[in-house]
């Protein structure tokens, strides 16, 4: 499996699936769309800002609230390649993998990472590196299924796959 690594946009506790991606914008599957007003409730330069390969740091309980698979598919067709959080919501968790969106629990990254640092993530071995500060941290590796999984950009096509 690959690393990530980007610039870091973060996001305190509780960030909300309709903080990712406002309900008024769920009329549409499309991925493009979706990107285009991922966090504009909560980060307005979001968008205009993120580049392919970027990464989103969050504290407690990212991606609470509703079970809406456009949370992630909206974070991932922005170009975020990693979401590093203290814990996420089970169901965003669970969604994130069955889309391909990597992500990985690890408190002390989540907490000391800042807006703005460059940060490397080993899917591998679920170190995470920030280049800015040359500190790094053990978060969660994944499980060799959850890689395969990833690496086919979701569960459908490691379905399909098999």
């Amino acid at each position: 499996m690959k690393a990530a690594c980007g610039t870091v946009f973060k996001y305190g506790d509780n960030v909300d699936t309709d903080v990712i991606i406002p309900a008024r914008y769920l009329n549409s599957s499309d991925p493009k769309e979706l990107a285009g007003h991922c966090m504009e409730d909560i980060d307005q330069e979001f968008v205009k800002k993120v580049t392919a390969g970027d990464i989103m740091v969050a504290t407690k309980n990212f991606g609470c609230g509703s079970s809406r698979e456009h949370a992630p598919i909206a974070i991932k067709a922005a170009g975020i390649s990693c979401v590093i959080a203290e814990t996420f919501a089970r169901i965003f968790y669970r969604n994130a993998i069955n889309i391909g969106l990597p992500i990985v629990e690890c408190a002390k990254a989540a907490q000391e990472i800042s807006a703005g640092d460059r940060v490397e993530v080993d899917f591998d071995t679920g170190v995470i590196t920030n280049q800015t500060t040359g500190v790094s941290y053990q978060g969660q590796a994944f499980p060799e299924f959850m890689q395969k999984i990833i690496d086919c950009e979701g569960l459908v096509n490691y379905i399909n796959q098999k």
